[in-house]
């Protein structure tokens, strides 16, 4: 793929008279307000047919995945091989980054990460249940590994557990930086199996979690640097009684470390649409101020400096949509980005959108410092891009690990 089809420019083009009409007049709102996104996520959803196109992919897979079971074969996740939805599917994303990137980390945990979780290891009766809710925005869900102490080291550092109790389990501990948390429906908790031996050597387990549950209780919204349309909460979980059917899959078998891997590829990998909407946004905003910004008697356009900034800001927006572009070739041959290169693709286009956003910072000067002038927002929401789903150096400890194991 080397440039956006005539229906995927079509659909980016009423997705800029959707923001402008629905996300503009609200943005102080999301991010400086009360006011969640998820009320104006699922209006996108319904505009644009998303959850239509949702409910009939879910529909296919687990028609497919029931014909498996019935002929007493494994079953195993396949993919359309859409190239065209996967561009559909992208195209919101970036978007949405150009003006309010925490409504896409609010969606994508909910209808990617959290939807996802349970699609792969969940049993057809688990996957009605719960995941086709989450992935029409129906129920606002949340992925919940990240505790108080653990940061990068998610599996060394996790405390949180699950302790058999008859035909049952009784789960307790507590997760931080929950995307989601404060108002999800659905809560994707991964914890560990504590069988009184080493902790470090327990027993991955994933369970799903419900609102309302005794003993579950969810934080208000926290405040934080940037995304502030994306709430982000703590949970608290205190002897919470679940039955085996809570289980993802429905048994303590299987490789729950293998599948919250995987679960990290897609979180990482998603990263470069988002990076890409922030620096076209920040490249354009620049673009504009370099021509009507004078000093000196000349636009500030003319300084070699500034174009030096304006230059590297095109060389990042070109990269950035080629990985895009791979991510959308991939999806239509049926694959998907392996750990490694999801992590490469998430440092490069993290670090990318942070130096961008900066240097739009100082290109503007010290409007740039103001709220008014757009790029003060854009450069505290990229921050985080290097921070969530594995920081930086967790990515390239990853990369060279891959590399060193070849």
């Amino acid at each position: 793929m080397i440039e956006w089809s005539q229906q995927h420019l079509m659909i980016r083009d009423a997705m800029r008279r959707f923001i402008d009409a629905e996300i503009k007049p609200h943005v102080e709102e999301l991010e400086h307000g009360d006011l969640p996104p998820y009320p104006i996520l699922r209006k996108m959803m319904q505009t644009f047919g998303l959850d239509e196109v949702a409910r009939q992919r879910f529909a296919k897979r687990i028609a497919r995945e029931k014909a498996a079971a019935e002929r007493g074969e494994p079953v195993h996740a396949t993919s359309d091989g859409d190239s065209e939805q996967a561009g559909m599917t992208l195209i919101p994303i970036i978007e949405l980054c150009r003006h309010c990137p925490g409504m896409v980390t609010a969606l994508g945990v909910s209808v990617s990460l959290t939807a996802q979780a349970i699609l792969s290891k969940g049993t057809i009766r688990q996957k009605e249940r719960w995941a086709l809710p989450l992935l029409t925005l129906e129920k606002v869900g949340a992925w919940a590994i990240t505790e108080p102490g653990s940061g990068s080291d998610a599996f060394g550092g996790m405390k949180a557990t699950a302790r058999r109790d008859g035909d049952g389990y009784v789960l307790n501990g507590s997760k931080t930086f929950i995307t989601n948390g404060p108002y999800a429906d659905t809560i994707v908790f991964i914890c560990k199996l504590d069988q009184g031996d080493d902790p470090k050597t327990r027993q991955v387990l994933t369970f799903v979690l419900e609102r309302g549950m005794p003993g579950l209780t969810q934080s208000r919204p926290m405040r934080k640097m940037g995304l502030h349309s994306s709430p982000t909460g703590e949970l608290f979980v205190e002897d919470v009684r679940v039955g085996r059917d809570h289980l993802l899959g429905e048994t303590e078998q299987g490789p729950s470390r293998a599948h919250t891997k995987q679960t990290f590829s897609m979180e990482r990998s998603g990263v470069a649409a988002m990076a890409l909407g922030i620096v076209e946004q920040c490249r354009e905003l620049c673009i504009d101020y370099a021509r009507t910004r004078v000093q000196f008697g000349r636009p500030i356009g003319e300084f070699q400096l500034i174009q030096l900034k304006l230059a590297k800001m095109e060389v990042a927006r070109m990269n950035l949509q080629n990985i895009v572009f791979r991510q959308i070739e991939l999806s239509g041959a049926g694959k998907g980005m392996d750990l490694a290169e999801a992590s490469a693709c998430k440092l490069y286009s993290a670090q990318a959108a942070m130096e961008v956003a900066l240097e739009a910072v100082q290109l503007f000067g010290g409007n740039g410092y103001m709220a008014e002038f757009k790029v003060e927002q854009l450069c505290r929401d990229a921050k985080v891009l290097q921070i969530y789903g594995g920081t930086d150096e967790i990515q390239v400890s990853q990369i060279a690990r891959s590399m060193l194991a070849r």
